[in-house]
This record gives structure tokens, C-alpha cells and sequence, in this order.
């Protein structure tokens, strides 16, 4: 509750500086180029809450239409028919079809209401702690010409650290974005409900290395068995691994690779160790977070290159 907001805050802070540089070069003063830097990161913060105001208020009407028609019931039972044909004891049978229980996604929609609360909760401590980083941010801008002959080597990594955060976030949104309006657009022409949702959710999970993937299918996927059946499923799967797999696992990483050098078993020990940490949020700041931890834990050791080069930095 306290560390997330304060990560996301530091994150979308680096990632808005850069706008400061032009006014700075014109000569405007010190405030100006801190208020561009507030109200860009506001910007994207309204941005981000919109997203999953619209997702939350999709999903929620689309579970009511779905449970007032009785396809989950349906569904659930022929599920139910299927596993046990297959040798399924009553047990695993159950289990696997309660993800499409009626009462459990109906408990899932009329938890939104508590989850917006948090994050409006989360997003008012956001707000106030990008004003606080904005104006200190202008502070240390002065640093390289106070300390550069002491402190030139710290200050020279935590440059390149912020260099690195923001070109992951920079391609990883682009290719987000790409993902995100593909997939939309073919589960609208299969006719998949709620495209939109399932659109936002894949740019979302863009963020989250190696697993983003598949967290961003199962949804749209378990939605295209209720209307669909079989084929439909095995459409939307065959859209996503196309789309996806070319998209974030073949051209996706050659770009990031400059700017993140993490090799993938800690790419995808840092996802779990972060939303263990700070919960959900975690899973999308990890690669930041664990550059930060390399930043100020190895790269300051000169007796660390062995560890550096193992987290997959090309040193």
C-alpha cells in the first residue's frame, strides 16, 4: 500500500522528465518545466484510469448479460459432462468448471466496486508523490555540475538507469498498443463479446514479461468456449499465439534487449518476486524495479562483474 504507489510514481516521473529538457533549453524558468512534467504524468494516469474504469464497467455488464441468459450454467455443466467422460473424478471435474460458475464471476464483477475504491485510494497517493518527485527531480537536475567530479560514476549509472526505464515503457507500450488493437479487432470479427476489454487486458499484460502473454489469453479464451464452443476457442488461441508470440516473443525483446539486458529466468523470477512484494502492480514495475536493485547493489561493486554479467548484463 505504501511502496506500489511510491514505484509508480518514481516510474512515470522518469519517464515524463525528458519533456522538461526543451523548456530548460529556452531558457523558461525552473517552475515551468516542472508543471509539463506534472501534467504529462497526469495525463497518463487519467489515461490509465480511464482504461480500467471502461474494462471494469464492460466486464461487469458482460457477466450480468451472461448469467441472465444462463450460458455460464450451460456451459459449466457440459464442462462438467466432458471431464468426466475423460475419466475425471467428481473432484477435478468440479474444480476445473467452477472458473466459469456463475455466482464466482458474479463475486468477481461486485468486487469492482471495492477494487476502484483502492485504486482511486492508490492513484490520490500517486498524484501527491509525483508533485514531490517533479519539483526534486528539478533539484537534482543541478547535480552533475555540483558533484560530476566525485560523484560522476553514481550519477552517470542512475542516468542510465533512467535511460533504460524509459525506453522499456516507451517500446513496450508501442508494441502494447500494436498487440492490443490486432487482437481487439479479431475477436470482434469472431465475435467474441466485449472486444474492448480483452484489447485493454492484452496491452496491459504487454508490460508483464514472459507470462503477459498468457494472462492476457485466458480470459477472452474461456469467454469464446461460453459463446462459442470449441471452435471458437481454439480461434482465439490460434489469433493470439500469431499475433502474440511473433509480436512479443520474436521482435519485442530484440528492442528492449538494449535497454533492459536481464536474462529471462530473472525476468521471470522478478515478475513473481515483485507481486509477491506490492501485489498486482508489481508484476508490470518488476523489470524497472530489478534494475533499480542491480543499479545500486552490483553495479557499484567493481567485484560484481561475475554476478552482473549472470542477471544478463553484457557489462
Amino acid at each position: 500500500d505504501v511502496f506500489g504507489p511510491v514505484a509508480l510514481a518514481i516510474v512515470i516521473v522518469i519517464i515524463c522528465e525528458p519533456f522538461r529538457r526543451p523548456l530548460d533549453r529556452r531558457g523558461w524558468p525552473a517552475w515551468a518545466g516542472t508543471t509539463a512534467v506534472i501534467v504529462l504524468a497526469y495525463l497518463i494516469l487519467l489515461a490509465m484510469a480511464a482504461l480500467l474504469w471502461l474494462a471494469g464497467t464492460q466486464f461487469a455488464r458482460l457477466i450480468g448479460d451472461l448469467v441472465s441468459e444462463g450460458g455460464l450454467a450451460g456451459t459449466a455443466d457440459d464442462v462438467v459432462s466432458w471431464l468426466q467422460t475423460l475419466g475425471l473424478d467428481e473432484e477435478a471435474s468440479a474444480a476445473a468448471a467452477s472458473v466459469l460458475d456463475p455466482d464466482t464471476l458474479i463475486g468477481i464483477a461486485q468486487s469492482l466496486g471495492s477494487t476502484v475504491l483502492s485504486v482511486a485510494t492508490a492513484l490520490f497517493f500517486v498524484c501527491a508523490y509525483i508533485i514531490f518527485l517533479a519539483v526534486d527531480a528539478s533539484r537534482y537536475r543541478q547535480a552533475p555540475a555540483l558533484f560530476g567530479a566525485t560523484k560522476g560514476e553514481v550519477l552517470e549509472r542512475i542516468a542510465r538507469l533512467n535511460t533504460g526505464i524509459r525506453r522499456y515503457y516507451v517500446v513496450n507500450a508501442a508494441f502494447g498498443a500494436v498487440v492490443a488493437i490486432i487482437d481487439g479487432l479479431a475477436l470482434w470479427w469472431m465475435g467474441v463479446p466485449a472486444p474492448v476489454v480483452w484489447a485493454i487486458l492484452a496491452f496491459v499484460t504487454n508490460f508483464i514479461p514472459n507470462i503477459g502473454f498468457v494472462l492476457g489469453l485466458i480470459p477472452p479464451a474461456i469467454l469464446a468456449f461460453v459463446v462459442g464452443g470449441w471452435p471458437l476457442l481454439l480461434g482465439v488461441i490460434a489469433v493470439y499465439c500469431v499475433v502474440n508470440v511473433v509480436l512479443q516473443v520474436l521482435v519485442q525483446p530484440k528492442f528492449v534487449s538494449d535497454a533492459v539486458d536481464l536474462s529471462l529466468t530473472l525476468s521471470f523470477f522478478s515478475v513473481i518476486f515483485w507481486t509477491f512484494v506490492i501485489g498486482p502492480l508489481g508484476a508490470i514495475l518488476s523489470i524497472p524495479l530489478t534494475l533499480l536493485v542491480r543499479a545500486v547493489v552490483l553495479e557499484g561493486d567493481p567485484g560484481a562483474t561475475w554476478a552482473r554479467w549472470v542477471s544478463g548484463d553484457r557489462t
